[in-house]
């Protein structure tokens, strides 16, 4: 993708108030895409960029859709939406579970990408030109972890939602991808780090990526959405293109 063509670009981004939201902020930035920027914690846009932010829930179907309409009227269209808003919470054995920990992490990593799949969908079917989706999974949504029953079953929705929206969606130019970011070090890994071997098992994996730092940077994470999904011709779910991502390992020094 030319330097040209990513400064045309509008992107939304939710959960962009931390993690890899944030980050994936900063570099798109950087390329001077302009930027929707939301989650419940209305995030500060990066020095330098056009952007709209806004505090938005994105379980709140009406809400992600009058957040997509303030871009829309800002910039005038919408070129890639990024689902990244999502919780891990609750962690340990789901008979240990608090309910409404369990509903709240459905609402969100299910829902809020259910109402903002279908928003960008709306859009892009409303005017000229190709859109990208990019729904943000994980490992856990094909590898069971003892504890992540919630975080996993959500993550695994967010792969068939997305396999089916990409089927559904070709004919209007909307291409979709579930993708996998690989380990970054954000907030929720460092959560993942203290939690006692008890309620999650395989801790000591992901504690032994921290000490030796083989994390995915949102940079690296970016350009493999810039160069990978965004720059690419067809899109998901058409012809031989996989809908079903995994962000390669970053190059250490």
């Amino acid at each position: 993708m030319t330097a040209g063509r990513r400064r045309s670009l509008v992107a939304v981004i939710t959960g962009a108030s931390r993690g890899l939201g944030a980050g994936m902020a900063v570099a798109l930035a950087a390329e001077g895409v302009r930027l929707g920027l939301c989650a419940r914690t209305c995030p500060e846009a990066p020095d330098g960029t056009e952007s709209v932010t806004g505090s938005v829930d994105v379980a709140d179907a009406d809400a992600v859709e009058r957040f997509g309409s303030q871009v829309v009227a800002a910039f005038g269209r919408i070129d890639l939406w990024v689902n990244n808003a999502g919780l891990l919470d609750p962690i340990g054995p789901l008979a240990d579970a608090d309910p409404a920990a369990v509903r709240a992490s459905i609402e969100v990593n299910v829902l809020g990408v259910v109402h903002g799949s279908a928003t960008f969908a709306r859009h892009v079917r409303g005017r000229p030109g190709p859109g990208v989706l990019v729904n943000l999974s994980s490992g856990a949504a094909t590898r069971p972890y003892e504890g992540w029953a919630a975080y996993g079953g959500s993550k695994a929705a967010v792969e068939m939602i997305t396999e089916v929206v990409a089927r559904e969606e070709r004919s209007h130019g909307l291409s979709a991808y579930a993708l996998s970011p690989g380990l970054v070090d954000t907030a929720m890994q460092s959560l993942i780090r203290t939690t006692p071997v008890a309620a999650f098992p395989a801790v000591e994996r992901f504690r032994e990526v921290h000490r030796r730092g083989a994390f995915n940077s949102p940079a690296w994470v970016t350009r493999y959405v810039l160069e990978e999904l965004v720059g690419a011709e067809g899109g998901g779910g058409s012809g031989s293109c996989p809908v079903r991502r995994r962000v390669p390992d970053e190059p250490g020094e």
